[in-house]
């Protein structure tokens, strides 16, 4: 028996603590997705680079990893296959499950790379056999064997009492078929498959296990029991609203679009408690199933007292085959009522303004909303005079008439010293807005407006009555209307019967359409989704039925800023008065912009962009002189949008233009 002095003692300590840096090596398989778990289940690759450690405990984690990745080759449904590692040294060569491992690894010299070979022999990838669907009364005990115990059953056929038929839908929703790849992913899906479609068809109380595998290796297949309970099929029953304060019941319940008899379904109720938070009333709505089934109104009560649905489902006809209806609960939360926000913005061609504005929430019960904004404008600016203002009382009132329509009531004044003309206006607007079709909204509404406007020295009252008809589409299908859009299409046609009233009386009709698409560069493998966008947008517009001194000045039709045509002034594309930077306006206008957008890391963006342009007196579009500008900018994404700062230059620079604008403002242009 060796005697330890205390000279040898550290260097035991010294062995068995002392920390042994290592590489990993995964040699790939036929199967990618196996490659790509073993990396994953590997402890030997996730813990070589942050914790390393002595050899015995190497040696440790090395058995460990056997059973690990075994998981990942079994997991794509290589039940016959195994795992090898190989552990090479100082010139050697040593087997995983060596008995010495723990030794070769102390005996390694400090400064020798240790290099961990880790691959597997996949062997015949298993199928699915078949697929037993159990009721609840079923045994199945014993029968359903571990998936990776490698264990052979004593007979083919499980032992259950009660095997289900599934209807053809049933068989469909589970995604599985028998002969398929034996992958875990997949079997393990069933179960959430088959328990979201029996709820959808109303079995609300459904309940459906975990599937549980049966391996066969003598034919290469596994068998999937899963327990399954239907339950009742179910209706809507009576409906309980709390925690309601200022928001009236009546509203709630015309917006949620359920009714009492109504086919059971999570995704339509699930659907009903989105839109109310999308309401922005609530700062949370949480839905719950009531405790008992009530029985239908046909049928009698049940021992015991119970209760039976309402009067409302008694009176329309029921979804065939429903036993009973389940009672469903809604608790809100309010969210506040009241608002306080700022508005600052900045451009060398209209300078900064600043304003605020005070929102009411819910002013009557019913989803109203009352907004008051003040503004100063023109805060320095070369396309300015002095300073003006734009204020308004805004009521929005959701579900007007119906559901979905809304009304909106404006009362505004403005006053704006531009160098094209100056304005003191007065407005009345009222509209409703609803949506058509599938992606598709329109808009009509009435605007009366009196206004004194003083352009090149001459005074003139206009009294303008207007009926704006609009038609919207949009197909990015963005989450947020201020989240930039990367993909889809975005139309908005405009026609706007009009006459002018008081001096010189004339009828005219602006119409104009603005269309907007969005490619990303994700679609051609080159970037990361959202991350490389392309933007290109186009604007037409015109007016018939009038000359352009025939037309109030603030109605004509103008172009530069950052609305249409960067790089050039507010109103700075288009005629001009005699030698001066004055714009007359025109009749027709048309625009088109090509954006390149980037993101990057810690939220910021970068954008280019050339835009394009032109303004004439003639009601055709495609006449004038062509202006082009250019430029880029950077993004800082934010929870409410992105704050963009852009930078832009015209290429053919008109008479006394500018050279060069700055844009501050909040979302992308378009």
């Amino acid at each position: 028996m060796p005697v330890w002095g205390e000279d040898s003692m550290p260097v035991v300590h010294e062995l068995v603590r002392h920390a042994l840096p290592y590489t990993t090596k995964i040699e790939p398989v036929d199967d990618k997705a196996v490659t790509d778990g073993m990396a994953a289940a590997s402890q030997l690759v996730s813990l070589q680079a942050t914790r390393s450690v002595g050899p015995y405990a190497l040696a440790g984690r090395i058995r460990a990893d056997y059973e690990r990745v075994q998981g990942a080759l079994q997991s794509r449904g290589y039940y016959g296959g195994h795992v090898r590692i190989s552990v090479e040294a100082g010139g050697r060569t040593v087997d995983g499950r060596a008995p010495d491992l723990a030794g070769f690894l102390a005996s390694v010299q400090p400064g020798e790379a240790v290099t961990i070979h880790l691959g597997a022999v996949l062997g015949e990838q298993f199928t699915v056999g078949r697929i037993i669907i159990v009721g609840e009364d079923g045994d199945g005990q014993g029968t359903a064997g571990k998936v990776a115990d490698g264990k052979q059953e004593k007979a083919d056929q499980p032992s259950v009492r009660q095997v289900l038929s599934l209807s053809e839908g049933e068989r469909s929703s589970l995604g599985l078929k028998e002969g398929a790849p034996a992958v875990a992913e997949d079997v393990l899906a069933i179960q959430g498959r088959l328990l979201t479609y029996l709820q959808e068809e109303g079995y609300g109380l459904s309940d459906v296990q975990a599937p549980q595998a049966i391996l066969h290796p003598e034919r290469k297949q596994i068998d999937v029991q899963i327990r399954m309970k239907r339950g009742p099929k179910l209706v809507i029953g009576p409906m309980t609203l709390k925690g309601l304060e200022r928001v009236k019941p009546d509203y709630v319940r015309r917006r949620m679009l359920l009714r009492e008899g109504q086919l059971y379904q999570p995704s339509v109720l699930e659907q009903a408690r989105l839109d109310l938070g999308s309401t922005g009333l609530f700062a949370s709505v949480i839905q719950k199933n009531g405790d008992k089934v009530l029985p239908l109104p046909s049928q009698k009560p049940a021992p015991g007292g119970k209760k039976s649905a309402g009067k409302k489902m008694a009176e329309q006809p029921l979804p065939p085959g429903v036993e009973g209806a389940l009672p469903i609960d809604f608790d809100f939360s309010e969210g506040k009522r009241h608002r306080l926000t700022g508005d600052v913005g900045y451009s060398t061609d209209l300078g900064g303004r600043a304003g605020v504005s005070w929102l009411h929430r819910n002013l009557l019960g019913r989803g109203e909303q009352l907004r008051v904004a003040a503004m100063a404008t023109g805060l320095g600016g070369t396309a300015q005079q002095g300073l003006g203002y734009d204020g308004y009382v805004d009521f929005m009132k959701p579900d007007f008439l119906q559901r979905s329509q809304s009304l909106d009531l404006r009362i505004e004044a403005i006053r704006q010293l531009l160098y094209s003309y100056r304005q003191t206006a007065f407005l009345v607007q009222g509209r409703v807005e609803r949506p058509l079709w599938k992606d598709f909204s329109g808009s009509v509404g009435m605007t009366l407006e009196q206004e004194h406007i003083r352009q090149f020295g001459r005074k003139a009252e206009y009294f303008i009555a207007s009926v704006p008809i609009k038609l919207d589409y949009d197909g990015t299908h963005r989450s947020s209307p201020i989240e930039p859009a990367t993909h889809g299409f975005r139309v908005s046609l405009g026609v706007t019967p009009s006459v002018s009233l008081e001096h010189k009386t004339s009828f005219f009709i602006p119409m104009n359409m603005q269309a907007s698409t969005y490619f990303d560069l994700a679609r051609l493998g080159l970037t990361r989704p959202g991350s490389s966008v392309i933007a290109m947008r186009v604007m037409i517009g015109s007016i018939q039925g009038a000359s352009t001194w025939n037309l109030p000045p603030d109605q004509r039709l103008y172009a530069g800023g950052p609305g249409s045509i960067r790089g050039f002034r507010y109103q700075g594309v288009g005629p001009q008065y005699g030698t001066t930077k004055y714009a007359i306006g025109g009749t027709s206008m048309d625009a088109g912009t090509v954006e390149f957008r980037q993101r990057l890391p810690k939220n910021f963006g970068l954008a280019a962009f050339v835009d394009a342009g032109q303004v004439s007196g003639n009601s055709m579009p495609g006449h004038g002189r062509l202006r082009v500008g250019c430029g880029g900018g950077v993004r800082y994404f934010t929870p409410i949008g992105p704050v963009r700062v852009d930078v832009a230059m015209p290429i053919n620079r008109p008479n006394r233009g500018d050279k060069w604008e700055l844009y501050l403002g909040l979302g992308e242009t378009f």
